[in-house]
């Protein structure tokens, strides 16, 4: 069967198949190289890129040099510092996943080269870096930025890793070479038990975090975190000849240059499988996260010889390991109860090593999921990492199930207050029934004055749960009046002495200014999170007004659906809700939304969609400038989109943008628009 032939059988559509791959490949590269914030895993990742590979070679009339298949994924920031030109590209490598794949690399290396020699060596999951040095003294580190054109100047960072070295002893006249900046296990563990202790947000795993210091504005930060680096490649070199990559190895740890540990030179596809199984085996024993292992010439005349794509070099693949997965036994089922009450039960294992981090704990989501995988407690699981992220348990080992073990069963009495708890209809979910039980209320408060919410720094879990036990919180309008037990708080310690008690009290006090969406985020609505809060308060206007609204005026706001709208109408019907509501008023709670300086309505009902790289402005501003004048901005074009603003490299979005006939707006346009509105708004 031909390849188009097979490829038809497998893609009903290849055309729509191809635009969705290239549009959720450019989203997920964003959040991975430029954002530092995967949603999926890089073996998820790698196989949409695999997919869409396969079916561009099938579809040749389907070819773009746009596509993310002839691209580096990452973008330069000149938020991250001052953008610099590459002296040579920094580009990706060819991924494969398979033996045969590998084999058929080196046999095709070997038709092609006299005797080519093959260096085998690790691929460490960290963020990219080349140095540069002019007479012997280091002159520019640089990230990789877009990989092709430019990179970001992190020289300032740089020289705050130990493994930079900054003076060569025994230099020639200048020197570039390419490492992957990383975090190990031990330094990220520290950053992240300091993120908590410092109320923070942790970081997912050790390649984020790493990335994300080595674009800090306070180099500070980067010397607290420790960040470590190995070289893999001599980039270009002047007044010195190197003939291999091992030799400039040696040159490199003869200047004390921290290299790739381990590397292997191998002759034929048998003892380069061999050493990659051998880096395998080696995975979890590192202390710092490999994400495959690299398979390269060694012999710089073959690798010139041989070239590059616009994407990566012909002379090196990067062998892919499967996604990590690691078995280990469950030593309880801990039962707990949200906010609206559900009971949500997550597994406690015996700590494993998965992705960077020691992970001990995985939800079972529900009784439907416990039954479907038949858990009980004792099993012998595989756990693995969902996003590199989320810990998951994927299976029951049952061969290694201790006798007596049985299925685990959620009781049906709340494990907090023991009230009845009952199984919603048609769901999975079981619920405590009671409206008072204390696990409902804490989380009720927990997440009023979260972040996203009210904001209330410094009020923590801790103290909520010892305030809802002793009776000082019934409600989140007690907050309010904690003032009035001042005497009472400090006396007993609750929050700490005199000093501790103020702050508190002052947060709580200052929180009372918040504009009304965070109010409203706060009260926990079902359907209305942070989003939603601040569309409903902007059209609304007050939280009095909303309170009023009937269920026609609520479905003519965008994006509040007959289930939302429901939500609200019951929620704001509650007595105890009107009730809550008159309180904190009579505290001096804000209601209203305030318009801050300099912002107007004049893109109102306009939805925006911004892609490609600005020539002025991050996206991030440019999102910030439309929502300013009233604007909507979305991630995703649909028919929906009222306008999309493209810059340079605006990739699948903009062929959306057109087969829709979406108006499409350079940044100079879009502040041609806003002034054109705002002449027109005066002169009304």
């Amino acid at each position: 069967m031909s390849s188009e032939k097979q490829m038809q059988k497998d893609a009903v559509n290849p055309e729509e198949e191809i635009r969705s791959l290239r549009e959720q490949i450019e989203y997920h590269s964003d959040r991975y190289y430029n954002m530092d914030a995967p949603e999926i895993s890089d073996y998820e990742y790698d196989m949409m890129m695999r997919r869409l590979r396969e079916l561009e070679q099938a579809y040749p009339r389907f070819a773009d040099d746009s596509s993310p298949t002839r691209k580096v994924g990452g973008k330069a920031k000149r938020e991250a510092g001052v953008l610099v030109r590459h002296n040579v590209p920094m580009l990706s490598l060819q991924d494969v996943f398979s033996r045969e794949e590998v084999v058929a690399f080196v046999e095709e290396m070997r038709e092609k080269l006299d005797h080519p020699e093959f260096v085998v060596e690790y691929k460490i999951d960290g963020l990219s870096m080349s140095l540069r040095y002019e007479q012997g003294h280091l002159a520019l580190a640089e990230t990789r930025g877009d990989g092709i054109n430019f990179g970001e100047d992190v020289t300032a960072n740089a020289r705050e890793i130990d493994d930079v070295v900054e003076e060569l002893t025994d230099a020639p006249e200048y020197l570039e070479i390419r490492g992957e900046v990383y975090m190990t296990e031990e330094a990220f563990d520290r950053v992240n038990a300091t993120q908590e202790l410092l109320g923070k947000k942790t970081f997912a795993n050790p390649r984020n975090c790493a990335a994300g210091t080595l674009r800090q504005l306070d180099s500070d930060i980067v010397r607290q975190r420790q960040l470590s680096m190995f070289i893999f490649n001599l980039q270009q070199v002047r007044g010195r000849d190197f003939s291999t990559h091992t030799q400039a190895y040696e040159y490199m740890k003869s200047q004390g240059i921290r290299v790739i540990e381990d590397y292997r030179v191998c002759t034929t596809a048998e003892e380069v499988w061999d050493a990659i199984c051998a880096i395998g085996e080696k995975r979890g024993d590192l202390g710092y996260d490999i994400d495959g292992a690299v398979v390269k010439i060694n012999d710089f005349a073959q690798r010139q010889m041989l070239g590059a794509t616009s994407k990566v070099p012909r002379w090196a693949v990067a062998y892919k390991y499967p996604p990590e997965e690691k078995e280990t036994r469950i030593l309880d089922i801990e039962l707990s109860v949200g906010r609206t009450g559900r009971i949500t039960p997550t597994a406690v294992f015996e700590p494993v090593r998965l992705c960077g981090t020691t992970v001990s704990r995985a939800t079972l989501h529900n009784q439907d999921f416990i039954n479907d995988l038949d858990i009980g407690i004792g099993d012998t699981v595989l756990v693995y990492k969902s996003g590199e992220i989320i810990p998951k348990i994927r299976a029951v080992v049952h061969k290694k199930r201790p006798a007596g073990t049985t299925t685990f069963v959620i009781p049906d009495v709340c494990p907090v207050c023991g009230a009845p708890a009952q199984r919603e209809k048609n769901t999975a979910d079981i619920r405590c029934t009671s409206p008072t039980c204390p696990a409902q209320l804490e989380r009720h408060i927990i997440n009023f004055v979260g972040r996203d919410a009210m904001d209330m720094k410094g009020f923590g879990a801790v103290y909520i749960e010892e305030l809802v036990h002793l009776g000082y919180l019934k409600g989140i309008a007690d907050i309010f009046s904690l003032k009035e037990h001042r005497e009472e708080l400090i006396e007993a310690g609750i929050i700490g002495k005199e000093k501790n008690t103020d702050k508190l009290l002052a947060v709580i006090e200052e929180a009372k200014t918040r504009d009304a969406d965070r109010l409203l985020t706060g009260f926990g609505i079902p359907n209305v999170g942070k989003a939603a809060a601040k569309t409903l308060l902007n059209h609304f206007g007050s939280i009095d007004a909303l309170e009023q609204a009937d269920m026609e005026q609520l479905l003519a706001v965008e994006d509040i659906g007959e289930i939302s709208a429901r939500a609200i109408m019951d929620f704001f019907a509650d007595p105890a809700t009107k009730e809550m509501i008159v309180r904190l008023k009579e505290a001096g709670v804000n209601m209203q939304m305030r318009r801050p300086e300099g912002t107007d309505r004049i893109l109102e009902g306009m939805t925006f969609v911004i892609t490609g790289t600005l020539p002025n402005m991050s996206r991030k501003e440019a999102a910030e400038l439309i929502e300013r004048h009233g604007g909507k901005v979305t991630g995703s074009v649909s028919k929906k989109t009222g306008y999309l603003v493209a810059g340079e490299s605006a990739g699948s979005k903009l062929d959306k943008a057109g087969a829709l006939g979406i108006p499409v707006l350079t940044e100079e346009e879009l502040q041609k628009l806003i002034e054109e509105r705002e002449v027109t708004e005066h002169a009304d």
